[in-house]
């Protein structure tokens, strides 16, 4: 009975042993899953730091969620509501303050910005040494100038003449862009841009009418409006600006020069306007458009260029052409709607060109890393010849 109890007992010592080494395994285990979860958790955050923190990741987030699509119709519908709202707000409420309306909704986008900034959901600045500080304080100030003169261009002109005021702006940035930036412009393009012209033109004149002060309000604006779109498109592009930055960025220089423009352009009689709760609450939704329209817009530059936003402008006057006379029987005249087809068609014609040279684009800026792909040695026993193949893809 004792050595049966003792082996008995050696038995389940060893059964007590073995469970004993099986939990440790199953501890290490647990522990090393736990620590290499820890390690999974920690370069998420690190990605996603790198992602919402980072002028390079904010720029990667805006390219994949606003594609040119996306941005153009955004900045499409949001120009639309925003012409609707600023006929109630200078037609039904009598605000016929332009310069004071735009210094309301800069005002307005700034609030909105510093919010933004309070919990922490403005996109990271690139270092100020990337930028100069001249670059964006000339980009408030022309925003300031467009945005003013805009709004008074179409207070003392007609819609027509406003929109013929609107095509010299394509001319005026080719021209810039190749005086600034060497960017030259195909010859389909230009016909292309041509065809839009004529087509806007031939939709709009019979709206013509003509005023001194409204003409000369109008040619003023052509030059910032061009400089403003082109300055927009370029820093968004070249550098890691984001829309909503750059937007915190200049925006006080825009709000401080509006301010300075309003003594100049606007009529007097601004600062008595009665703010009751109807004018308030139409103001302020103008404001909020407002906001949008400029974020839109920055959105729209950085997708495409200056040229494309300039030509999505004036499909946007085709389109309300259009429109009114196909849902609320309006009637421009047959010259007009020709002209308004004529215009969708030569902009039907760039966006084609554009399409094929973003992917003939993409398509060439794909091929060397595919050679450097297929050049690169698959032995790394003779460092010799494995020096050449990287030179020769570096060649490629």
């Amino acid at each position: 009975m004792k050595q049966g109890s003792s082996s008995d007992q050696k038995r389940l010592g060893w059964i007590i042993g073995l469970d004993f080494c099986s939990e440790k395994d199953n501890l290490k285990g647990v522990l090393f899953r736990n620590e290499e979860s820890g390690r999974a958790l920690e370069e998420l955050r690190g990605v996603l730091y790198s992602e919402l923190r980072t002028s390079e990741g904010a720029k990667r987030q805006q390219q994949r969620l606003c594609g040119p699509v996306v941005a153009m119709t955004f900045n499409f519908l949001v120009a639309v509501g925003i012409i609707m709202a600023n006929k109630l707000v200078m037609g039904k409420v009598g605000f016929n303050f332009p310069i004071y309306l735009t210094l309301i909704h800069y005002s307005s986008a700034w609030v909105l910005l510093a919010i933004f900034k309070a919990f922490s959901l403005l996109p990271a600045s690139p270092p100020s040494k990337t930028t100069p500080f001249s670059s964006l304080f000339s980009l408030g100030v022309v925003m300031a100038f467009a945005s003013g003169l805009a709004n008074t261009s179409l207070k003392h002109n007609s819609v027509g003449f406003y929109q013929m005021a609107k095509i010299a702006v394509t001319p005026t940035i080719v021209l810039a862009e190749f005086i600034l930036f060497r960017k030259s412009v195909t010859f389909n393009k230009i016909l292309a841009l041509a065809v839009v012209s004529v087509g806007v033109a031939v939709a709009t004149v019979t709206d013509l009418e003509f005023n001194l002060f409204g003409a000369c309000v109008a040619v003023a604006w052509i030059i910032p409006s061009s400089i403003n779109k082109i300055l927009w498109s370029n820093l968004q592009q070249q550098g890691n600006w984001t829309a909503l930055a750059l937007m915190w960025k200049t925006t006080p220089v825009t709000i401080f020069f509006l301010v300075a423009l309003m003594p100049w352009l606007d009529p007097p009689g601004g600062f008595s306007f009665v703010w009751n709760l109807g004018n308030s609450s139409a103001v302020l939704i103008s404001a909020l458009l407002g906001f949008l329209l400029q974020w839109s817009g920055a959105l729209a530059l950085g997708a495409t260029s200056a040229t494309s936003h300039v030509v999505l402008g004036q499909f946007k006057t085709c389109v309300i052409l259009l429109g009114g006379y196909v849902l609320f029987d309006s009637d421009p005249g047959f010259v007009s709607i020709c002209g308004a087809v004529t215009a969708l068609l030569g902009m039907s014609i760039y966006t084609s060109l554009n399409l094929k040279e973003s992917q003939e684009s993409s398509s060439s800026n794909q091929t060397p890393k595919q050679n450097s792909s297929a050049l690169k040695p698959k032995s790394t026993e003779d460092t010799t010849e494995e020096t050449n193949v990287k030179d020769d893809s570096n060649v490629v």
